[in-house]
């Protein structure tokens, strides 16, 4: 826990903040199952993350008030009580909630509306590269973000040099040597069973970012890894 309290403005930059409770009107409002709220406040924008889309906003922080102009999305498909949070959560930043910075703890609220929220490098630490069950989330292409088919899962695990997994069709696994911000992937070999063409279009997407050395960014249990040809893959630690 860090000894700010009562923090200016200046002290909600560079950071991450994660939801621990939400209320309406004096009751809790129960988030979709599985997600949670994700405010990052970087280079005078914040970013909104309700569990579907990011949201992207100009923000103005003053003594009382957090004003955020119209919000930039990603455009990703998502279930639609998703989508309803991620509007819900838009909407309530539109309108100018007030803030309150304590230490670690930042609280929201406005129109009968609290969201109480805590620094991301104490609510969840960043998870290790190394035996962690990455889960895709979303495959990164052309500065687009699109979800992996309902049903389908893949996942990568990471050992000593070394990369095992699935691709959602076929069982792979090669050399992979993490190195300051890196990994480089090399004599990925996968079997070779066939699947729907959906399933083979996320498998040809996964293959195509283990290859080679890309960029790999770990924040809480979020890993990013972008490839130089404007690919990438977003991942979740199970």
């Amino acid at each position: 826990m860090t000894s700010r309290t009562r923090g200016d403005a200046k002290d909600l930059w560079g950071r991450e903040f994660l939801s621990t409770v939400v209320t309406e009107h004096g009751r809790i409002r129960p988030l979709v199952p599985g997600t949670r709220l994700r405010l990052a406040f970087e280079d005078g924008d914040v970013r909104a993350y309700a569990g579907c889309n990011h949201l992207t906003g100009r923000a103005l922080v003053d003594g009382r008030r957090l004003a955020v102009e119209r919000f930039a999305s990603t455009d990703m498909a998502c279930d639609p009580v998703r989508q309803e949070q991620d509007a819900w959560l838009a909407s309530f930043l539109a309108a100018g909630p007030t803030w309150r910075l304590d230490g670690d703890d930042l609280v929201l609220g406005g129109g009968g509306t609290e969201i109480r929220l805590t620094d991301r490098s104490v609510a969840e630490p960043d998870r290790p590269l190394r035996g962690t069950r990455w889960v895709v989330d979303a495959v990164i292409g052309n500065q687009a973000a699109t979800s992996v088919p309902a049903g389908a899962e893949a996942h990568l695990t990471f050992g000593d040099d070394r990369v095992e997994g699935f691709t959602g069709c076929n069982q792979f696994g090669g050399t992979a040597i993490a190195r300051d911000g890196h990994i480089t992937f090399s004599d990925i070999a996968a079997t070779r069973m066939a699947c729907s063409d959906e399933i083979m279009r996320l498998e040809s997407a996964v293959l195509a970012v283990l290859d080679g050395t890309v960029g790999a960014r770990i924040v809480g249990d979020r890993l990013t890894l972008t490839h130089p040809d404007d690919l990438g893959l977003r991942l979740r630690a199970a």
